[in-house]
């Protein structure tokens, strides 16, 4: 133990936890107790202002999905209408800029 670390922090855990995270830290050849202090010191927490915005974001998102898959069906359903090729255009559109979305830019993460 360092001499820095004299504080103990008690997690309550089952023996299936206890001997997943042993064999976690001995794989990582890690004790135990500097596993954990990566693992939460990797963890990623909102206060409940920021945790409601990731679920609306989240919902969002879902909706998003929803209509466009609706819009797949149809364009599947209508592929000899001309119309489909603009749909699909824009589709192709929507799909590039959602995979430019990084969450870790939002002004959401800042505060992280």
């Amino acid at each position: 133990m360092s001499a820095g670390r004299a504080v103990w922090v008690k997690v309550r855990a089952t023996e299936a936890e206890r001997a997943e995270w042993h064999a976690k830290a001995r794989s990582a050849g890690l004790t135990l107790s500097d596993l954990v202090r990566r693992a939460i010191g990797r963890a990623r927490t909102w206060t409940l202002a920021h945790a409601e915005v990731e679920r609306e974001r989240t919902r969002e998102l879902t909706r998003l999905g929803n209509n466009l898959n609706q819009i797949a069906r149809w364009t599947n359903t209508h592929k000899e209408a001309i119309e489909a090729v603009e749909v699909i255009a824009h589709l192709v559109s929507i799909d590039r800029a959602l995979g430019t979305l990084d969450p870790a830019e939002s002004p959401e993460a800042d505060a992280h």
